[in-house]
């Protein structure tokens, strides 16, 4: 029964976790031994024991780790602070002590699988010129069922909060999946008039019209009707867990999608790790767990918003056709005016093709042509659209100078 494997998994990592603790604990003795003797042997048995304590998820948000950032020439101090919170998200502002007045920016982080630190080279990039906050999501596994249901709406109707909290002139960049939720938000704002609506609006590699070149991934949504991705990949949350009952789409199984759609790197990479492990190449093997501990730190998805979105974006491809509704009112693109909008795509994308992004330009036709800016980011894949240093050399100034003009 597919709604019990989330229980199954827990039951069983629940069970092995003394033995990971375990590993762990050995690990630390053994690191005390003197070098010399038999390195390659305690370098083997040292490798195989930090293998087995990093056999599980994290299910926990790793930390940014954003301490300081170069703004001009001036080293400033970065801190964290939560502006404000709901029972499924922090708006969660980068304070810079010392920092001369910057445009202030929402990036909008995606719910689709990791945690926001999924950004953390993006914000880093981003505070250089900008008062920077972001929606550092929850965990649905932590959010009691009380709290209630977290869908397409609800999402939409945090940015719309988080924005006002921010105050008017602010500026909005949505990464991936969120774009559709971002464009609603400024349509729904602009009609209404409301006076904390985005200065700019910058959608990078998201899923406005589907239909458009379809990739692998959107054709897998298409493949199934939606009651088999009910059926198949909602569970309940494993009654040890905060969230008890609540249904969600699993982090686990999610990672386990990427994880197979990649297998035999990912293999490569352990083998390699253990290599360096027991040579004793320290740094080296920390670039690798660093990444897989980002990685493999995964967060469910509430079934609603997993649901709705499956269906609305994927399936019946509601924003570009005019059929999408936000709390029952019509979502119209065409209300946005005033404001800049900025499309962003990479040439290599497999999971959001050249021409998705680039289809709000057309459908946001009250914004005025000098306010709208495409860019297509030659050499890069998804996530190059957003961090790497073609994001850091080519993507960022473009976006810079655009915030900075409609600022």
């Amino acid at each position: 029964m597919a709604s019990m494997l989330y229980q199954a998994y827990q039951n069983h990592m629940d069970l092995t976790a003394p033995w990971r603790s375990s590993a762990a604990a050995a690990l630390k003795y053994l690191n005390l031994v003197p070098q010399g003797l038999s390195d390659k042997l305690f370098g083997r048995l040292a490798a195989a024991l930090e293998l087995i304590s990093r056999s599980s998820l994290t299910y926990s948000r790793p930390p940014y780790g954003i301490d300081t950032v170069m703004v001009g020439n001036r080293e400033l101090k970065v801190t964290e602070e939560v502006a404000y919170a709901t029972p499924f998200g922090s708006l969660l502002h980068f304070k810079k002590e010392g920092a001369p007045e910057q445009p202030s920016m929402l990036l909008v982080a995606p719910m689709s699988g990791h945690f926001a630190t999924l950004l953390r080279g993006t914000v880093k990039t981003l505070l250089q010129d900008h008062d920077v906050y972001i929606t550092d999501w929850h965990n649905p596994r932590d959010i009691p069922l009380d709290r209630g249901k977290f869908g397409l709406d609800e999402y939409t109707e945090h940015l719309i909060t988080f924005l006002d909290q921010l105050g008017p002139r602010a500026h909005m960049v949505a990464i991936c999946q969120p774009s559709v939720s971002a464009l609603a938000a400024a349509a729904i704002m602009s009609e209404d008039d409301h006076p904390a609506r985005p200065a700019t609006l910058t959608l990078m590699a998201g899923p406005i019209d589907t239909r458009i070149q379809p990739t692998k991934v959107n054709e897998f949504a298409k493949s199934k009707p939606l009651t088999w991705f009910e059926d198949n990949m909602i569970n309940y949350v494993p009654f040890q867990c905060k969230g008890a009952f609540r249904q969600v789409y699993p982090g686990f199984v999610q990672l386990t999608a990427f994880v197979s759609m990649n297998l035999e790197r990912h293999i490569k990479q352990h083998i390699e790790l253990a290599d360096l492990l027991a040579k004793g190449e320290k740094e080296k093997a920390d670039v690798i767990k660093t990444f897989y501990d980002e990685y493999f730190a995964v967060m469910d998805l509430p079934a609603d918003f997993y649901i709705e979105t499956i269906r609305d974006v994927f399936q019946e491809h509601l924003l570009p056709q005019g059929k999408l509704t936000y709390r029952g009112r019509p979502v119209n693109p065409a209300s946005i005016k005033r404001m800049g909008l900025m499309t962003v795509e990479g040439e290599k994308d497999d999971i959001c093709s050249i021409g998705q992004t680039l289809a709000a330009q057309d459908l946001c036709t009250g914004v005025r042509a000098y306010r709208k800016v495409h860019h297509m980011q030659a050499g890069v894949g998804h996530y190059g659209v957003f961090s790497g240093k073609r994001w850091n050399n080519e993507i960022y100034p473009l976006l810079r100078d655009f915030v900075h003009v409609n600022s």
